[in-house]
């Protein structure tokens, strides 16, 4: 099929909400695959009758518990017990509210306290993170299985509170957290509406025929609204990993159809299957090999799954698709991985919009773009060149923070703070963060992530950090480990791509460190963190 415009898919009748959602799959395909997830004993499976029987026990056994109309912390790894406490929250008329694990426990106490948080559902070997005397009580997911029996033994002895509850659309159902890389996490509402919609519209614009393997973190939307729901709709079995060490097995073990990725994996992938072909000394021959069978594609011969056999079989070989996404990633990557026979589909979302807002379509794609905009929304650009959406995907708002809602969104409109512009496809293209923005003594301004780009593509580069400082714009950079202090190296890349930019954007000064750059739990770098604190930008915090 070539590239351009065609049809949105056809979505089963709209669900209204995810126990709408759950309720449906169960009637419509009970004896479905919905999770796969490894145990002690090898790996279970969960259908969807399964699925729904869990959540239905899971949420009678908290409103058993008078935990009703409350707002829940989640905190744990990534889990089919995971899932069944957020869909027992909501589908029972609690607000859920997912908090990163990985946060230290001072962050954590912080965000529960700001999201007013009643109880607490903690994985057992993260209860410790949690202060006790911020929240009434504190259950461990350790204990599942009893509390699924318990529930079970409530509905046999019809406690049927929970089944019968109805959901209130405009009512907030999660509260997840920004990912706070200028400044302070917010806590962003989401209604029971802004999930359905984006569900349902989202599903118009890509169709998996096969398996999911789920990687990304579930108290983040992209990872749990778009990486589960989406695929729960259409009824295809995912694959929970509960660790990127184990993502390897995983895709050998599972052989997805498709996988929901942040650049990060897609940029650590690239960088091994790279290193293993110039291992064997076969660079140069592959990247003509590469550049043929490119050709080949365009006259409608497709060789690449057998040519690129070695490369397949390293995702499972069956991979076609990696939803990309929270990020910007460079073209470079989504061409590459074209050539061996997987298509990115790089999108653009924030947790304000539910998450997604745009994407590429498997037929319809733009590289360097973030794609079209998902059905039944607007996008515009402000005059300071600020991209601006409206739909109902747009968040109720920050909880207990009127003054950033209003600044959020204006007439509707929810301002994100990315630059960038709509070409006349309707093709969205990111060029940088208004807040990033570099403003030089001569009145230009500049984007850091356009130079950054330039420097990550090196192989050398691992991390990359472009800013401000006393009127010298640097270039800091975490190097692969066998280019470690090679000072010479990078001031002659610096050289190489100041060659290539005009004055004002030309870096001054390269800075190597020996430690990662401080990210949060999306893996993007924390501005705030990282820079040096008279160039900081303060006031965003």
């Amino acid at each position: 099929m070539k590239n351009k415009k065609y049809p949105y898919y056809d979505v089963l009748e709209d669900i209204s909400d995810l126990k709408d959602l759950i309720l449906t799959k169960a009637a419509d395909a009970p004896d479905k695959i919905a999770f796969v997830y490894p145990c002690e004993t090898g790996e279970m499976r969960k259908t969807y009758h399964d699925l729904k029987e869990d959540i239905n026990a899971f949420g009678t056994w908290m409103y058993k518990n008078k935990i009703k109309d409350k707002h829940v912390a989640i905190i744990g790894k990534n889990s089919y017990e995971w899932l069944v406490s957020f869909l027992a929250c909501v589908n029972g008329g609690n607000v859920a509210v997912a908090i990163d694990k990985s946060l230290p426990a001072n962050e954590i106490s912080e965000l529960l306290k700001l999201a007013d948080v009643d109880y607490a559902l903690v994985t057992d070997q993260y209860i410790e993170k949690v202060d006790t005397k911020l929240v009434k009580k504190v259950f461990d997911l350790g204990t599942f299985d009893t509390i699924l029996y318990e529930g079970r033994k409530l509905l046999k002895e019809k406690n049927n509170d929970f089944l019968t509850y109805q959901i209130i659309p405009e009512k907030t159902a999660a509260i997840l957290f920004t990912s706070g890389t200028a400044g302070k996490s917010k806590g962003v509402e989401l209604t029971n509406r802004n999930i359905a919609f984006e569900i349902n519209r989202t599903c118009q614009l890509y169709l998996p025929s096969g398996n999911v393997l789920a990687i990304l973190p579930f108290h983040h939307a992209f990872g749990l609204i778009v990486g589960i729901f989406m695929a729960v709709n259409y009824e295809e079995a995912v694959y929970i990993n509960k660790s990127p060490k184990y993502v390897k097995k995983n895709l050998q073990d599972f052989k997805p159809q498709t996988i929901f990725m942040v650049p990060m994996f897609v940029e650590f992938f690239h960088k091994q299957i790279w290193a293993e072909i110039d291992k064997k000394g076969k660079t140069a021959a592959t990247k003509g090999l590469m550049a043929s069978t490119d050709l080949l594609l365009k006259t409608g011969v497709d060789v690449r799954k057998k040519t690129y056999s070695a490369i397949h079989k390293v995702f499972g070989g069956n991979l076609e698709y990696i939803i990309c996404g929270g990020a910007a990633l460079d073209p470079m990557y989504v061409k590459e991985f074209r050539s061996w026979g997987i298509e990115i589909l790089n999108g653009y979302g924030t947790t304000e919009c539910s998450p997604c807002t745009a994407v590429n379509r498997p037929f319809h794609h733009k590289d360097g773009s973030v794609g079209v905009l998902i059905p039944e929304t607007e996008v515009r650009v402000s005059e300071e060149g600020e991209i601006l959406f409206k739909g109902d995907h747009i968040m109720k708002g920050y909880y207990n923070d009127e003054e950033a809602t209003k600044a959020a969104i204006i007439d509707g409109w929810y301002h994100t703070g990315d630059l960038g512009y709509v070409d006349e496809e309707g093709f969205i293209t990111l060029t940088g963060r208004k807040k990033n923005l570099i403003i030089l003594s001569n009145g230009e301004n500049l984007s850091p992530e356009e130079l950054e780009g330039d420097f990550a593509r090196d192989p050398a580069v691992k991390e990359v950090l472009v800013y401000d400082e006393n009127g010298k714009i640097v270039a800091e950079i975490f190097p692969e480990d066998d280019y470690m202090d090679n000072e010479a190296y990078f001031n002659e890349l610096k050289e190489k791509i100041n060659n290539k930019r005009p004055m004002f954007k030309r870096i001054a000064v390269v800075k190597l460190r020996k430690e990662e750059f401080i990210k949060n739990g999306s893996m993007k770098i924390v501005r705030y963190l990282n820079i040096p604190k008279a160039n900081s930008g303060e006031q965003d915090k």
